[in-house]
């Protein structure tokens, strides 16, 4: 869902506006993480496989 509010931005603008407002921040700082599909009342959301930020520590093995 994509709403406005008394800001005038959408969501996706103060997603994006609040990922690159750091003093380093750079543009793909606020590329898509995720992806949502909604089917037969069921939402699921996926790490995306190009996401440069995922969770978890990278320093361990996942499958460990």
């Amino acid at each position: 869902m994509d709403t406005e509010d008394n800001t005038g931005m959408t969501d996706d603008e103060k997603r994006r506006d609040q990922l690159t407002s750091a003093p380093d921040a750079v543009e793909s700082d606020a590329d898509p993480r995720i992806d949502v599909t909604h089917r037969d009342g069921v939402t699921r959301i996926n790490l995306r496989d190009d996401a440069d930020v995922r969770p978890g520590d990278p320093t361990k093995d996942p499958e460990a």
